[in-house]
């Protein structure tokens, strides 16, 4: 296992500055000049030169990539003062660091990406086992039509409806927004309430499908069919014996599906109107901000990465038939 981890770990690495360095030499490619976008419309000969040395813009393509990825490691030495690793740099449009930025805004993304996961796990995984118990019957056509119309629902669409009802029609739900869970739990959990049900609506379908169609294969292996020669009720062939085979696919499919769970947490802030760092990295991208957007794009795929790596992890606990090399 530590060797798994280890060897994940160098790999993850490599992925990171691979992703980095495309992000940074394409942002260079495009014709807006970062300087200028930080000196305002007032900007003058002198001011545009200032701003280029004191951000270091005024060196190689080349040199600029070596020292911010040296910052992150190490922290780095600017005109306007010394930046502490992790250090991404600052801001060309608000002039703050952008390490602090992001650390303020990553656990509202951190809380809608895991709250979600965690409803339309529970939720759809839970929906499959039962059609999957009552296969044939009403009750697996209901949740199998239900899991179609719920694959063709869009997030913004959805949450757009969502508000529309239950916040402004009914007033049964409070107006989605972030709270800090160690300053209030509740609050944060009503705040968020909203925002991960319509996360999670379209994987909930998704998963609800795969749980069913994995459980009913599961259910004809030979294994099973031993089990119920042997005298075992149906419920413990059922969650014993078809479930632990049913579930080790899905736990993979979950971890590639981590990306596009931060890509539906973009659009959910949006339309709820939370401060993310999807919404960031859309306004940095608007904006022609390199540091927020580098920063962005590497803390983003940090999160994945370790994410994949504690999935496959548990893949080998999940499942003994499984062995990591």
């Amino acid at each position: 296992m530590l060797r798994f981890l280890a060897r994940r770990s160098l790999g993850a690495i490599v992925i990171l500055i691979l992703i980095s360095a495309i992000t940074f030499f394409l942002f260079f490619a495009l014709p807006a000049e970062p300087a200028r976008l930080a000196c305002g419309k007032n900007c003058d000969p002198t001011s545009l030169a200032m701003i280029n040395k004191n951000l270091g813009l005024d060196q190689p393509v080349p040199v600029q990539y070596a020292k911010f990825m040296v910052g992150i490691v190490a922290g780095r030495d600017f005109a306007v003062g010394h930046c502490s690793a992790p250090c991404f740099g600052y801001s060309f449009v608000s002039q703050e660091p952008v390490w602090g930025t992001i650390a303020d805004r990553f656990p509202t993304t951190l809380s809608l990406a895991l709250g979600g996961a965690a409803v339309f796990l529970v939720c759809g995984i839970g929906i499959g086992m039962i059609a999957a118990w009552r296969r044939g019957t009403w009750i697996d056509k209901f949740f199998s039509s239900l899991s179609l119309l719920g694959a063709s629902m869009q997030i913004y669409f959805v949450g757009v409806l969502a508000l529309a009802w239950f916040v402004s029609g009914l007033g049964i739900m409070d107006q989605p927004a972030y709270y800090p869970f160690t300053d209030n739990p509740a609050k944060w959990f009503s705040g968020m309430l909203l925002p991960w049900v319509v996360l999670s609506l379209i994987f909930l379908a998704n998963y609800s499908r795969m749980t069913r169609s994995q459980m009913v294969e599961q259910l004809q292996e030979d294994h099973v069919r031993t089990a119920r020669a042997k005298g075992l009720s149906s419920r413990t062939v059922f969650f014993r014996y078809a479930w632990r085979g049913a579930i080790a696919p899905i736990i993979t499919i979950f971890g590639i599906d981590l990306g596009s769970l931060f890509g539906g947490a973009m659009v959910t802030e949006y339309t709820f109107t939370l401060h993310g760092i999807g919404r960031l990295a859309v306004e940095s991208v608007q904006l022609t901000d390199l540091p927020m957007l580098m920063g962005v794009m590497l803390v983003s795929s940090a999160a994945i990465v370790v994410f994949n790596i504690l999935v496959d992890a548990a893949y080998a606990f999940i499942d003994p038939r499984v062995r990591l090399a």
